[in-house]
């Protein structure tokens, strides 16, 4: 364990200050009597100025590769690293073995064989793991769990869970962001929702004993671009009209005084010029059916787990962005639950119960990420760190792990068109 004098905050370093990092270094700053950023290991010149001046951090606190900063002597008690999905396992692996504790975004690591690497050396070396499956950090999962441990519903016969992604968010991060090919990231049902399979195996509380998929990557392809449509939204004569227009989609962003996500990942500092520069020359301004994307647009998983009870995952591009959907029956009840309100419906007298489980009014749209989901995924997280005791993280390593081996046998269903057995 770090030696760490009394109640001192948890000195952390952050490899990565993209927006997850800023998220969590925000978090952070928030709590300054429990928690400090100590150093950046971060490539982009621009978010090293930002964070510099963010987290007050002097010139030899910043580091351009995080391999300067942990081949020195250990002076920090934590690493949350929001690097590339590609990119997890190299600093994984070496801060755990450094002894520090590892908070890392998820996915763990785009292949099986990485995700073993990394939970084996954080095991190894027994220091803190978390990975950011925050969906389990909701004040709403927490009351949906203890209603369903009170047996509020009886038994669990089926889940049905829907992630709405977005056209617009789709479109950003999957058709034209970083997300958007599978050898460069990951397949989307890990990238995007690996921890959704996370969640139904935490709500159902049950072992998964056979999955299967199906999914693909059908509507942004070459073949639908319209013939009037340019390589480029900045020339195109339909950038007024088209859903997927960059030009509607960040304008819009720019119009209602919204500059962070999506618009700061264009650019550091967002403004009418920075960002229609960015639209002309980077790949936010490509054309949705003129990109190298490959990633499914739409996915379904279903699920048997042990005892019989079954599940299906809905993952989809083609909606507006909303919170997730959920509807849970039960032998004695029914429960329909959306990220805020949990509403329970009992057979045996014939009520409707509606719980208001919205997290706490924030005005500030970093520590409400989620539904509440980032600031209780840091406050567990810190704490564990604090009392080196990894019982105060909901989901464990083995835990991660399992969802992952999930997402692996699903995208072995969908590929080869069959049922996976786990058993």
């Amino acid at each position: 364990m770090p030696m760490r004098a009394g109640h001192e905050p948890v000195r952390v370093v952050l490899v990565g200050t993209g927006i997850r990092g800023e998220i969590y270094g925000h978090w952070i700053d928030e709590h300054p009597d429990r928690a400090e950023v100590v150093a950046v290991a971060e490539p982009h010149p621009a978010r090293q100025r930002i964070a510099a001046e963010r987290h007050r951090l002097p010139t030899s606190a910043i580091f351009q590769d995080w391999r300067e900063l942990v081949g020195r002597p250990r002076f920090a008690d934590a690493v949350v690293i929001t690097t590339q999905d590609a990119q997890h396992v190299e600093p994984a692996v070496a801060f755990a073995e450094a002894g520090y504790a590892v908070l890392l975004e998820k996915p763990i690591a785009p292949t099986e064989e990485e995700c073993r690497r990394v939970v084996d050396a954080v095991t190894r070396n027994k220091v803190p793991f978390g990975v950011c499956h925050v969906l389990r950090y909701t004040p709403y999962t927490r009351m949906l769990r203890t209603l369903l441990d009170e047996g509020r519903i009886g038994e669990i016969v089926n889940v049905d869970h829907i992630e709405p992604v977005g056209f617009a968010h789709y479109a950003h991060s999957y058709v034209r962001g970083n997300w958007r090919r599978e050898q460069t990231s990951a397949p989307m049902l890990l990238a995007k929702s690996c921890h959704d399979l996370d969640w139904l195996r935490h709500i159902v509380g049950r072992p998964v004993r056979a999955i299967s998929s199906f999914g693909s990557l059908s509507y942004f392809v070459p073949g639908n671009r319209p013939d009037a449509a340019a390589d480029r939204c900045t020339d195109c004569v339909l950038q007024d009209s088209c859903a997927y227009s960059a030009t509607r989609i960040y304008g819009e962003h720019l119009a209602a005084g919204d500059l962070a996500w999506p618009l700061s990942v264009l650019t550091p500092h967002p403004t009418e010029e920075s960002v229609a520069a960015a639209l002309r020359t980077g790949p936010y301004g490509r054309c949705v059916w003129a990109c190298d994307n490959d990633v499914v647009d739409r996915q379904v998983v279903a699920l048997e787990f042990d005892g019989g009870a079954t599940a299906t995952f809905t993952m989809t591009a083609f909606s507006t962005s909303r919170p997730r959907v959920t509807h849970i029956f039960g032998t004695m009840g029914e429960i329909f639950c959306d990220g805020s309100i949990i509403r329970v419906t009992d057979f045996r007298t014939r009520e409707t119960r509606t719980i208001d489980a919205t997290a706490p009014a924030t005005d500030d749209p970093l520590l409400s990420g989620h539904s509440g989901g980032d600031a209780g995924l840091m406050n567990d997280f810190i704490t564990a760190v604090a009392t080196w005791d990894d019982r105060w993280i909901a989901d464990t390593a083995a835990e991660a792990m399992a969802a992952h081996e999930l997402v692996f046998a699903a995208e072995r269903a969908r590929r080869e068109r069959r049922v996976v057995r786990l058993d």
